[in-house]
C-alpha cells in the first residue's frame, strides 16, 4: 500500500534565520481505475481507501448504483515490470447483468488532483442520470447544527494536522453526527471516498444526509451528492456558477461560505429551518 504522507528535507526560514529541517508532505501518486481489467481513468490521489474511490467514481459516472453491482475490488498484480504490485492500479468487477461503462466515460487524459473534469470526452457525459431523486428528501436542519460542521469536520482530520495539505469530504446526519470522513489531495477524490465507502456498506442512497466539504463547491461535487442521494451539500468556500445551477435544477440545498454562523443558501433554502429572524 501507498503511504498515505512523506517525509522531505526543506529549509525553514523564520525571522531571517534559515535552518535546514525535515517536514511531512501529503503523499500524491496516480492511480489507474479499470473495469473487467479495462482501463477507464488514471486520477492523481492520495493512498488510502482505494477501492472506496474505485467504487464511489463509477457512483459519480451512473455506472452503478447499488452495492450488488460490484462483485469485487482488487489491485492488479504485475503492475511493474519485474512483476511487482505499486498499489496503484486497481480493477472492479461488476454484478452480473451490470453494463460496464459507456466509451464515452473513458478519459482522454488522466484526472489532476484539482480537477476532476479534466480530459472529458464530452460535457454531456458529466450530466449523468442520477437513480434517484433528492429533490423529495424530507431533510430539515438548523442553521445552529450547520453552524457546527465545519469544526467538526476540522476536527477529524487526522492527516491534515500533519501536512496541511488534505481536503477533506464529511458525511454528517442531520443531527449533526459525523458518519464518515475521508481526505485526500483533491477533493473530487475525497468526495468519491465517502460515496464509496456508503456503497460497499450498502447505504445508498444517502438520505437525510449532509455532505460537507473542505474547499470550495464545484459542478462535480453537487453531481456526486445528486447521484449518491445526497440532499444538502455544504463548503467552507465559494461555489461555482455551474453548481449553483445543477443545484436548483436537481432540488440540492446548496450552502456556500459556511462559516461560523455565517452561511450563504443558494438553493433549497426551505430545508435550512429555523432561518433567524430578519
Amino acid at each position: 500500500m501507498g503511504r498515505v504522507t512523506v517525509r522531505r528535507r526543506v529549509l525553514r526560514v523564520r525571522e531571517g534565520v534559515a535552518s535546514p529541517r525535515p517536514d511531512t508532505l501529503a503523499a500524491e501518486e496516480p492511480m489507474e481505475i479499470r473495469v473487467g481489467g479495462r482501463p477507464l481513468t488514471v486520477t492523481m490521489r492520495t493512498p488510502g481507501d482505494d477501492f472506496d474511490l474505485a467504487a464511489g467514481f463509477l457512483v459519480s459516472e451512473g455506472v452503478v448504483h447499488d452495492a450488488d453491482a460490484v462483485a469485487g475490488i482488487r489491485y492488479c498484480a504485475g503492475a511493474t515490470a519485474d512483476g511487482g504490485n505499486t498499489y496503484n492500479v486497481v480493477d472492479v468487477v461488476l454484478g452480473r447483468g451490470v453494463a460496464a461503462p459507456d466509451p464515452s466515460l473513458e478519459r482522454n487524459f488522466y484526472t489532476t488532483s484539482s480537477c476532476g473534469l479534466c480530459g472529458k470526452a464530452s460535457l454531456d457525459a458529466v450530466r449523468t442520470q442520477a437513480a434517484w431523486s433528492v429533490a423529495e428528501d424530507p431533510l430539515r436542519i438548523g442553521p445552529e447544527t450547520l453552524a457546527a460542521l465545519p469544526d467538526r469536520l476540522r476536527a477529524a482530520q487526522r492527516v491534515f494536522d500533519s501536512t496541511g495539505g488534505l481536503h477533506a469530504a464529511g458525511l454528517f446526519s442531520a443531527d449533526g453526527e459525523l458518519l464518515c470522513l475521508r481526505e485526500d489531495v483533491g477533493r473530487h477524490n475525497a468526495v468519491d471516498k465517502v460515496v464509496g465507502h456508503a456503497l460497499r456498506s450498502g447505504l445508498l442512497p444517502l438520505r437525510e444526509t449532509v455532505l460537507m466539504v473542505s474547499g470550495r463547491a464545484s459542478f462535480e461535487l453537487v453531481q456526486k451528492a445528486v447521484m449518491a442521494g445526497i440532499p444538502v451539500l455544504a463548503a467552507v468556500s465559494a461555489p461555482s456558477s455551474l453548481a449553483v445551477d445543477l443545484a436548483a435544477e436537481s432540488g440540492l440545498t446548496l450552502i456556500g461560505f459556511l462559516r461560523g454562523a455565517s452561511m450563504n443558501v443558494y438553493t433549497g433554502a426551505e430545508r435550512v429551518q429555523p432561518l433567524p429572524a430578519a
